[in-house]
C-alpha cells in the first residue's frame, strides 16, 4: 500500500500547488502539469524496477495516461477545459492507476471522472450564481436581451416540452423530460447572460497574459488578432501592447479547486472501500 500512499500524495501536493496557482494567476503552469507526469511515472518505473517482480505497475500508469490523454483532449477541444486543466488531467491519469489489475483501474478512472463531473456541475452553477447576483443589474439587462434573441429557441424548445408534458397523461415518466425541456431553454440562455454580462472585463494592454481570451478580434495597425479558444500567444500580446489602451478578455471560472475536491473525494472512497473500490 505504500505505493498508493506515496501516489496519492504526489498527486494531492500538485493539485493544491495548481489551485493555487490558478486562483492567483488565472492560469495552471505547463512545468507543474509535466513535473507531475515526470515524478508519478518515475516513481513508477523505479518502484517496479527495484520492488516488484515486473513493469505492472508502471505500465498501468503509462495506460492511466493515455486514457487520461485522449479524455482531456476531447475536453479540451470540446471548449470544456483550458490548457492548464486539460493538462492536469493528463498528469492526474498517470497517478490514479492505484492497482495492477486493470479493470480495477477502469473504476477508479471512471470514479473520478464521475466526481469530477459532479463536483464541475455543482461549483459551475455556484460560481454562476454567484457572478449573477454579484452583477445583477448587469446580468438583469443581458437576460432580457438574450430572451429576445432567442425567441424562436425558446419558442421551439416550449413547444416541444408541452408535446412531451401531454404524453405524461399517458406514461408518467414523460412528466419528468417534459420538465426538463422546458427548463433547457432558460437555463442556456441563464448561462449564456452570465457568461456575457458577468465574465467579459476591459483590461490594459500591459497587464495581458499568455493564455487571456479575446473576448472578440483586435485589429492592430494591418493585422488581426483573432480571438481563439487557445488563448493569447506572446507574439499576440507584443502586438496588442502596441495598440495600448484595452482590450476586452472573456474571464472564465477556475477550474482547479474541481480537481482538488474531485481527488480528495476519490481517495475517501478509495480509503474506505465504498462503490466495491
Amino acid at each position: 500500500m505504500i505505493e498508493v500512499y506515496v501516489l496519492f500524495g504526489l498527486g494531492l501536493i500538485w493539485i493544491l500547488f495548481a489551485t493555487i496557482e490558478d486562483i492567483r494567476t488565472r492560469e495552471i503552469a505547463n512545468w507543474l502539469n509535466f513535473s507531475l507526469i515526470i515524478f508519478a511515472l518515475g516513481f513508477r518505473f523505479f518502484y517496479s524496477l527495484f520492488e516488484m517482480s515486473d513493469f505492472g505497475f508502471f505500465y498501468q500508469g503509462v495506460i492511466g495516461f493515455g486514457i487520461f490523454f485522449v479524455l482531456s483532449n476531447l475536453f479540451y477541444y470540446g471548449k470544456m477545459f483550458a490548457g492548464g486543466d486539460q493538462k492536469l488531467m493528463m498528469a492526474l491519469g498517470a497517478i490514479l492507476p492505484f492497482s495492477l489489475d486493470f479493470v480495477y483501474n477502469i473504476k477508479i478512472l471512471g470514479g473520478f471522472i464521475f466526481l469530477f463531473l459532479i463536483v464541475g456541475a455543482a461549483y459551475g452553477l455556484s460560481a454562476s450564481l454567484y457572478f449573477g447576483i454579484k452583477n445583477f443589474d448587469k446580468f438583469k439587462k443581458e437576460f432580457v436581451k438574450q430572451l429576445n434573441q432567442r425567441r424562436n429557441f425558446v419558442i421551439v424548445f416550449l413547444a416541444f416540452a408541452c408535446a412531451i408534458l401531454i404524453l405524461g397523461f399517458m406514461e408518467s415518466m414523460f412528466f419528468s423530460f417534459g420538465i426538463f425541456f422546458f427548463v433547457i431553454p432558460y437555463f442556456y440562455i441563464y448561462v449564456k447572460s452570465v457568461d456575457e454580462a458577468c465574465m467579459v472585463r476591459k483590461v490594459k494592454t500591459d497587464k495581458l497574459t499568455l493564455g487571456d481570451w479575446l473576448y472578440k478580434n483586435e485589429k492592430v495597425g494591418g493585422k488581426i488578432v483573432k480571438a481563439t479558444w487557445d488563448g493569447l500567444t506572446e507574439k499576440d500580446i507584443e502586438l496588442l501592447r502596441k495598440k495600448r489602451g484595452k482590450v476586452y478578455i472573456r474571464y472564465g471560472v477556475q477550474f482547479a479547486p474541481v480537481f482538488l475536491i474531485s481527488f480528495i473525494l476519490l481517495g475517501l472512497i478509495y480509503y474506505f472501500s465504498w462503490f466495491g473500490f
